[in-house]
């Protein structure tokens, strides 16, 4: 049977647990750019519960579902859709942003899945599903930093001009065009991995028309 004590004792123990709990993970919060997802938690050996106690005492807001962040950090809208759709690979026109190929800042996100997803969640999103298929899903993917600072997936430059010549988001010829300019002034530019790509994807034809009169 359990004393006074010994009961006292527990509770004692308990609130070091949790406060322990609660000082890693804001340890891990500063050391992550002002945030911290569910899943990080978890996977530090962490209790979830901590993270309730966290935003109630006012250290920590939710930003979205299984996001937190340090109440003076701004919200990162892209970072928390890849935080909820892991599978989504930031892409097209959102992609271009991304890679510094357009100043225009989307004013709907364009993530591409994998031919068979389940893209029901993302009706409430600002966001428009693209799916692929498989053997294109993962060609040309990189891991870019958004504007705030966090890790998102998207595809490589070369990918992307590929992407947006096949038509699959019906880019405006204006951001094609002045895209396409960029990349050509740009002195990282790789034409071999380009022309790979156009090959796989079948728009060598019209990557050629661009690149005659650019390069």
């Amino acid at each position: 049977m359990l004393t006074y004590i010994n009961m006292v004792s527990i509770i004692v123990c308990l609130k070091g647990c949790i406060m322990t709990n609660t000082e890693k993970i804001m340890k891990i919060v500063k050391e992550n750019n002002g945030t911290i997802t569910s899943g990080e938690v978890t996977k530090a050996g962490l209790s979830r519960w901590s993270l309730k106690i966290l935003v109630d005492s006012g250290k920590l807001e939710k930003s979205a579902r299984g996001v937190y962040i340090l109440p003076e950090i701004w919200d990162d809208e892209m970072y928390n859709l890849q935080v909820q759709f892991k599978r989504g690979i930031f892409s097209v026109e959102t992609a271009l942003f991304l890679n510094g190929l357009t100043d225009r800042t989307p004013n709907r996100y364009q993530m591409t899945f994998p031919i068979g997803y389940n893209v029901t969640s993302l009706k409430d999103e600002n966001v428009k599903a693209i799916r692929t298929k498989e053997e294109f899903y993962e060609l040309g993917v990189i891991t870019v930093l958004t504007f705030a600072g966090n890790p998102v997936r998207t595809y490589g430059r070369e990918k992307t001009l590929c992407d947006i010549l096949r038509g699959i988001n019906n880019t405006d010829i204006q951001i094609v065009s002045e895209a396409f300019k960029q990349y050509a002034k740009d002195k990282d530019k790789n034409i071999p991995l380009l022309s790979e790509y156009a090959k796989i994807l079948r728009v060598e034809k019209r990557l050629r028309s661009y690149l005659e009169v650019l390069i």
